[in-house]
């Protein structure tokens, strides 16, 4: 390998090593802040079924929960997402109820159905200060924890938000699961004979024992299920619900979660990988170019010197000259001696 090609390769090696070592630091100090944020294109459909023995229509048997997500791009920024959420409750007597229907509903199937409007922070899932809500366009206030957890998710109590209660109660942290393949933390809310406004402008109490499966890495929710009683101030019950997630809601979330949890892997193991690459680079380049410097004897490659870092030409005969007339020098010296 010639000269000039060993220098090049040498300093396109450094300058690649410059670029790698740089992503190394990028990926150490920015890029996790960067990715583990709330995707402000969130767009999530999510259906739970169950039992009810109790509901407001007077029927009892199977029912379907529906609930759409969406962020609001306009309203949110770099540090929230502004979400509204649509929920609806329907008795599912015969197994092919649609996602949701209206109060028009020939066969009275609707239960419940309203709709919310809140902000997150989009790293730790907690709305934001009621101060900063209007902000936002959000007219209820919010808190807490609402419709996921935490990136980076501990084993500890965190307060969640209760629609019912319109305050946040006690997520308690009550061990790990694994749920097809995926590690999960188990959280418990816990809440017993509340007075409540159980239906609009109905006083009661409202009791609701919920178990949250909720992933670690990303805080998402993988599965739920809750047993939810309401009853008049008299004690007669009015909903006594039992619902989960649906087999193929909890399918799909085992699906995101491994594919975000692979993303996330990986920027956690790109300093790593591009600091080891950087430095193999940056010590090869030198190599390299240091070899091909010194086997010029320090110098490029220039007019007079050919590609391999041989003895120019015109330095070749200089160096004749030189001597020749040193000879011729020494031959007139010694003729005038021998005269002499």
């Amino acid at each position: 390998m010639s000269f000039t090609m060993r220098r090049i390769i040498g300093l396109v090696l450094m300058g690649l090593a410059g670029f790698l070592v740089t992503t190394a630091l990028l990926a150490l100090f920015y890029i996790p802040g960067a990715v583990k944020k709330t995707p402000l294109n969130t767009d999530t459909y999510t259906r739970l079924d169950g039992t009810a023995s109790t509901l407001p229509n007077g029927t009892s048997g199977p029912v379907k929960y529906f609930s759409h997500s969406v962020t609001d791009g306009a309203k949110s920024d770099g540090d929230v997402a502004v979400f509204d959420d649509f929920v609806c409750l329907i008795s599912n007597p015969n197994g092919d109820a649609p996602d949701c229907v209206d109060d028009t509903d020939p066969e009275k199937r609707l239960v419940q159905a309203s709709t919310d409007r809140f902000a997150t922070d989009r790293n730790t899932g907690m709305a934001v200060d009621a101060k900063d809500e209007a902000k936002y366009g959000v007219e209820t206030h919010h808190e807490g924890l609402i419709n996921k957890f935490p990136f980076g998710a501990e084993k500890k109590t965190y307060p969640f938000w209760d629609g019912v209660l319109d305050r946040a109660v006690d997520a308690t942290f009550e061990g790990e699961d694994t749920i097809d393949g995926v590690k999960v933390y188990k959280y418990v809310i816990d809440v017993q004979d509340e007075p409540a406004e159980i239906s609009t402008g109905i006083q009661g109490t409202y009791s609701s024992l919920k178990t949250i499966w909720a992933d670690p890495v990303t805080g998402q929710m993988v599965d739920r299920e809750e047993q939810q009683t309401r009853k008049l101030q008299d004690g007669k019950a009015v909903l006594d619900l039992d619902i989960s997630f649906t087999d193929e809601t909890v399918a799909a979330n085992v699906k995101n979660v491994e594919s975000n949890v692979n993303r996330l892997s990986l920027v956690g193991r790109l300093p790593l990988i591009a600091g080891i690459l950087g430095l193999l680079s940056g010590l090869v380049g030198f190599f390299l170019w240091n070899g091909a410097r010194r086997a010029n004897g320090g110098y490029a490659a220039g007019p007079g010197r050919d590609d391999d870092g041989g003895t120019p030409a015109y330095a070749s005969e200089r160096s004749l000259d030189v001597f020749g007339d040193a000879d011729a020098d020494t031959n007139v010296s010694r003729a005038d001696i021998h005269r002499r």
